[in-house]
């Protein structure tokens, strides 16, 4: 099977021989690094080959040999050596498509607003998510990856890069903190500040049932949070939180460490209240984590334009303010 200009083939059948393939680079993979190139082309393959064929020499890029940090060229021709590659008995389930409320979407970039309950992406037990499902829904698109990582239970802007440049260009300006990220949370306890800077470093670790989890401690990974006060309905309190790193559950684990869980919040949160206020027709009453991430601000990774994104909150959100305020009108003289 010797075939030019595709970048997805067929899943070889154990019955058949791997045959040499050549693969012209897309617009999709250009930019990309060779040995995530053909990490990504070879699934199925251990990666400890993957990286034996590249240092051996068998894999060629137009008819030269190339070390593992060459960069793909719009055009290159990949020569990839045989190579046994999954099964269908390993394919994944059944992806059912899916579309998303478009927030913003150019040749480039794609915002969605995420709703709750919703996996961005298929892994830790999760068949699918946002990403398999768009890629289901929108053949025609040649690359469709994540910018970035919402939590299944939080809903609100997600980022996706259409081309490889602009998911590099985004990648930079994360690592750069040149993206301003807001999010919507309503904890419960005691909160004064008008603003609060939380630095207390994040460690990840998983339990003795397989679950990750974080949790505040020394040696953990810096991490930055700016809380604001957006308004008091005691005893909850909403504010707004700008992420300055962007650590694993960040939001959730240092509101929980301040005494101020997020309502609804299922790992980190007050259980005993989260179970009270799931109860059928309880007011004020929310059955989701109460976690929105509601504006994205950056430039334009190829357009260099900048870029404002909002997503309202959801309906179910909206309502335990609205059931909150009620309360506290009634309480006054």
């Amino acid at each position: 099977m010797n075939e030019l200009g595709k970048s997805r083939q067929k899943m070889v059948s154990p019955a058949s021989t791997p045959q040499v393939r050549l693969v012209e680079v897309d617009d999709g993979s250009a930019g990309q690094r060779i040995d995530n190139f053909l990490l990504r082309e070879c699934k199925g393959v251990p990666k400890s080959h993957v990286y034996r064929i590249l240092r051996s020499g068998e894999v060629r890029v137009n008819k030269g040999r190339i070390d593992a940090s060459y960069r793909l060229v719009l055009g290159d021709i990949v020569r990839i050596p045989p190579v046994r590659v999954a099964t269908p008995a390993e394919a994944p389930a059944h992806v059912p498509a899916a579309t998303f409320p478009v927030l913003f979407e150019d040749d480039y970039l794609m915002a969605i607003d995420k709703p709750a309950g919703v996996a961005v992406h298929g892994g830790s037990g999760v068949s699918f998510g946002v990403i398999e499902q768009l890629r289901r829904a929108l053949p025609h698109l040649k690359f469709l990856e994540l910018v970035h990582r919402l939590d299944r239970e939080t809903s609100g802007i997600l980022l996706l890069a259409k081309k490889r440049a602009a998911l590099v260009g985004m990648h930079e300006q994360i690592r750069h903190n040149r993206m301003d990220k807001r999010y919507l949370a309503c904890v419960t306890g005691e909160w004064h500040d008008r603003q609060r800077a939380v630095k207390a470093p994040l460690y990840k670790y998983v339990t003795s049932e397989g679950e990750r989890r974080v949790r505040v401690q020394e040696d953990g990974q810096a991490s930055h949070t700016i809380f604001r006060m957006v308004e008091s309905l005691p005893p909850y309190t909403l504010l707004e939180a700008e992420l300055k790193t962007g650590r694993t559950h960040q939001i959730r684990v240092h509101l929980a460490h301040c005494g101020t869980p997020i309502v609804g919040d299922d790992k980190y949160g007050d259980f005993t209240l989260n179970k009270t206020l799931a109860r059928p027709g309880t007011r004020p009453g929310i059955k989701r984590m109460f976690l929105h991430a509601w504006r994205l601000k950056f430039t334009h990774p190829v357009l260099d334009t900048p870029i404002a994104l909002q997503a309202a909150l959801p309906p179910e959100c909206e309502q335990f303010l609205n059931q909150l305020r009620g309360a506290s009108a009634d309480a006054k003289p």
